[in-house]
């Protein structure tokens, strides 16, 4: 089901669900409050969407983020628990499109489940581009650090998921909040990392906010349900604070990547300064 945002056409291109440790996702909060909203399974583990944003412009077919990719082990497939119930290129054909037919793709950061997807592995075993006639758009120092992560991220950050990108010469780098297509801004927000960007678009009078890993899914949006994977949980929380209120006020649609059951939806203000998800249905 797609939506219109003025002249703008999105829908929601699936890379299927995988699983990650509750613990994880929910950092400080306490089990007993987590698993009412993200039951996990045997071990421990939540279900997460591959939630990505198909934007069609006037002025281009815009991808943001690639998902998981395919190009998985089978012990990292039962370590994840990927499920591809669907991959973005079958996704994308659902609606009639090719990768071919993508010419711009955001990368809000490179961590391998937003990024996985920018290549894929050939029978003969080389890794290619996913979409050739693609630019890819990447914050500058995002893909800097990529190249030479640190030790509390390295484990996020797959050699394979870009460098057949930059071999191509199919990276732009930019900085800072950038108009990447008319009407598509990229928008660093910092908090999960260094240089993770949001996109938001605008057309008609009307806003859509993919927030990748700021607000991951519908249950983080208490303000201080934050990620043990965040890096910087207090300027997290203060980005939070500050956004959601944004939000709810101009009617933002919200585009949450990670959640598997209502990938977007209209953020509400509730009674005693809350808020709740208005999930978007047919």
């Amino acid at each position: 089901m797609g939506l219109t945002l003025g002249d703008v056409e999105l829908d929601i291109v699936s890379d299927g669900t995988f699983r990650l440790d509750g613990g994880a996702m929910f950092g400080v909060v306490p089990r007993v409050l987590w698993e009412r909203v993200a039951p996990p399974d045997e071990k421990h583990r939540i279900v997460l969407g591959l939630n990505t944003l198909l934007v069609r412009t006037p002025h281009d077919t815009i991808l943001v983020d690639t998902g998981i990719g395919t190009k998985w082990s089978a012990k990292h497939i039962d370590m994840y628990g990927i499920a591809h119930e669907t991959t973005v290129p079958q996704s994308l054909a659902a609606l009639g499109l090719t990768p071919e037919d993508v010419t711009l793709v955001i990368n809000t950061h490179l961590h391998f489940d937003h990024a996985g997807g920018n290549t894929y592995r050939t029978e003969q075993g080389t890794v290619r581009p996913t979409f050739p006639k693609a630019r890819y758009v990447i914050q500058r120092a995002e893909y800097e650090h990529a190249q030479h992560p640190h030790e509390r991220d390295r484990a996020s950050y797959l050699r394979e998921d870009w460098e057949p990108v930059a071999a191509a010469g199919q990276f732009v780098l930019v900085e800072g909040e950038v108009e990447v297509s008319p009407g598509v801004w990229v928008v660093p927000v910092r908090g999960h990392n260094d240089f993770t960007q949001c996109v938001r678009v605008s057309s008609g009078g009307q806003t859509a906010f993919y927030w990748a890993d700021i607000l991951p899914t519908t249950a983080h949006l208490p303000f201080a349900w934050v990620m043990g994977y965040d890096l910087y949980p207090v300027e997290l929380l203060e980005n939070k604070k500050r956004l959601i209120p944004q939000s709810a006020a101009e009617r933002w649609l919200n585009i949450f990547e990670h959640d598997h059951a209502c990938p977007w939806g209209y953020i509400v203000a509730t009674e005693g300064g809350k808020y709740a998800v208005q999930p978007v249905t047919n």
